[in-house]
């Protein structure tokens, strides 16, 4: 019986050139990938006809990091990626529906704990939230990576602390600056974000 090659194994001979590593990373994290995937989408009751399914935001956010030539080191280094991959698509997804109908439900946005009490919004929200991000971005790049770990890739703060190399103190410290950064700038925007 062979034993199966972990992920930051597989992502280190991706980066060396070995063809097919980095599917075989891919597969190994598949079932997280779907698991992010869908907690991006089950926010959008009532219009997932009109966005991507889970399998479909999946396979894209696996196309985009393969054109992109993942530099992923670790299994949470590449769940991260992924995650920040499928916010541009969903954002990306949410521009095409407002280009082609003003309005529509897609998601509402908040900085909560919690993720599940999010309720549907417009995609003009959804693209505030995206706007905000790349200015808390450039404000604190750390600040910003932090809100995608947790936020977007669900990872906690004991991991993201790990990929950081500091405290679980620091990343809720930091976390709370990251909120109260975004819920300021976008109640400055006029887009409603509050958690």
């Amino acid at each position: 019986m062979q034993e199966t090659p972990s992920v930051t194994l597989l992502l280190a001979q991706a980066r060396a050139g070995e063809a097919g590593a980095f599917d075989r990373a891919f597969a190994l994290v598949h079932e997280q990938l779907r698991a992010l995937a869908h907690r991006q989408l089950h926010k959008r009751a009532g219009v997932r006809d009109q966005m991507l399914c889970t399998t479909a935001l999946v396979n894209e956010t696996w196309l985009k990091l393969v054109r992109a030539g993942s530099a992923a080191t670790d299994r949470e280094h590449f769940l991260a990626m992924s995650a920040r991959a499928m916010r541009m698509i969903v954002v990306d997804e949410a521009r095409r529906l407002l280009s082609t109908k003003r309005g529509g439900d897609l998601l509402r946005v908040t900085l909560d704990d919690g993720h599940e009490g999010a309720q549907a919004c417009g995609a003009e929200d959804l693209i505030a939230l995206d706007a905000a991000m790349q200015r808390l971005a450039g404000a604190d790049p750390r600040l910003a990576q932090v809100v995608e770990w947790r936020y977007f890739a669900g990872m906690t703060e004991v991991e993201i602390a790990a990929q950081l190399g500091v405290t679980e103190r620091t990343v809720r410290r930091e976390w709370r600056k990251a909120r109260a950064f975004l819920q300021l700038d976008m109640s400055r925007t006029g887009t409603a974000a509050a958690g």
